[in-house]
């Protein structure tokens, strides 16, 4: 176990640092950031004394380490657009996309993995064939659409749920958070149900494919010649067998919901990190794009370190072969 999480660390730095390079080639190489900081009628002596003062004369690997060194300390410079610490600008933002986000994984988990069961034991029933139709919407319709149909159905013609923005918030310290006030908790609704739509649709779909799969088995028809009831054979056999590929693909979809987020922050006018991605993007502001790469390179990171522990508590199997990765994985 130890020797696992060791090799793990090591491929996570590994993988942080080819993230940290890519973001510093964006940072150095895509155009001169002294335009972007200073007017046309700065003299050329400015505008080399500010060079000299960034480090932007310093070797390219010099600054790469420079730029590491401060990322690793949450460091990565000020924004070309506000002049702002770029630092301070994600943090400001980061609770307004974790609460989206944490509400859209629970709204998928909670919705979808149900609805997989119930359509893998009775495929036949109507109610499994209303669930696979409601999934294609999900898979079919790009995000967009589907917020705006939420907001013209719920928000204009309805009028029950807010159409933008975070509603009232309640500080607590560093952390702005929706979930104490009643407005707060009614503007999450359409732009969770925007981002967890698709996750929700992926994971019904898988989970109905692997509870069809492990109800063919011969040990499920083992269980039923012992006489067990259906709902020890339905949840204490199958459903447990099917969470290994469940995991897998719930942690890399929840960061994708984090990543991904720009759409739907973007239709609900969702003042998150991924709305601050999309204005960085409109002004070429690099700092805070780079700094956005890497948080997002951490997160997949993080999540990935996590599903492979989570793999020992839920499949007795590979603690005796050495933490082997399930296949497909």
């Amino acid at each position: 176990m130890l020797a696992f999480i060791l090799r793990r660390l090591l491929q996570s730095i590994a993988v942080l640092l080819t993230v940290g390079l890519v973001a510093f080639a964006l940072f150095r190489y895509v155009g001169d950031p002294i335009n972007a900081m200073v007017g046309q009628d700065t003299s050329m002596e400015e505008r080399e004394t500010l060079r000299e003062k960034l480090g932007l004369n310093d070797p390219a690997p010099i600054q790469f380490l420079v730029f590491i060194g401060n990322a690793a300390r949450g460091k990565f410079g000020l924004s070309y657009r506000t002049s702002e610490p770029v630092g301070r600008m994600i943090l400001e933002r980061v609770p307004a996309t974790l609460e989206l986000s944490i509400c859209a994984a629970l709204f998928a988990l909670l919705v979808g993995v149900p609805m997989g069961v119930y359509t893998g034991l009775y495929p036949r029933h109507w109610l499994s064939q209303l669930f696979q139709a409601v999934s294609l919407i999900g898979i079919s319709l790009p995000t967009f659409l589907i917020g705006i149909l939420l907001i013209l159905i719920f928000a204009v013609w309805l009028r029950l749920l807010p159409s933008f923005g975070r509603g009232e918030t309640v500080d607590l310290g560093w952390w702005t958070t929706n979930f104490l006030t009643w407005k707060g908790i009614q503007a999450l609704i359409l732009p969770s149900i925007t981002l967890g739509l698709f996750q929700l649709t992926l994971l019904m779909r898988l989970v109905r494919s692997e509870m069809l799969e492990v109800m063919r088995t011969d040990y499920i028809k083992f269980a039923r010649a012992r006489g067990l009831t259906n709902r020890a054979i339905n949840f204490g056999h199958a459903l447990k067998n099917t969470l290994v590929p469940v995991i897998t693909v719930a942690g890399l979809q929840l960061g994708a919901i984090i990543a991904f987020a720009i759409v739907t922050e973007t239709v609900f006018a969702w003042p998150g990190v991924g709305q601050l991605f999309i204005q960085s993007v409109q002004f070429a502001d690099i700092p805070v794009m780079a700094a956005y790469l890497l948080l997002i390179g951490l997160l997949f990171v993080l999540i990935n370190l996590t599903v492979d522990l989570l793999y020992f508590a839920v499949d007795p199997r590979l603690r005796g072969q050495g933490m082997a990765r399930p296949a497909g994985h």
